[in-house]
């Protein structure tokens, strides 16, 4: 019934995790948002939402003690 909202596998993405995902997209990723040509920032953008996505994706190593409750 309430499939979506009760998913097991939905992770909350905090501010670490989505630095973490920046700072390991590809470096002409992160400089091209301050690049002068517009597709070049357009195409920037676009690779630092799929790293963070990539990043969101990947599961989260849980603690030893919970590992029992998956």
């Amino acid at each position: 019934m309430f499939f979506l909202c009760s998913n097991y596998a939905m992770t909350r993405i905090d501010r670490t995790r989505i630095a973490d995902a920046l700072l390991n997209a590809p470096g002409w990723a992160r400089v091209g948002l301050s690049d002068p040509k517009p597709w070049l920032r357009e195409d920037a953008a676009l690779e630092l939402a799929s790293a963070i996505l990539r990043h969101a994706e990947t599961p989260k190593d849980s603690e030893p003690r919970q590992t029992h409750l998956i």
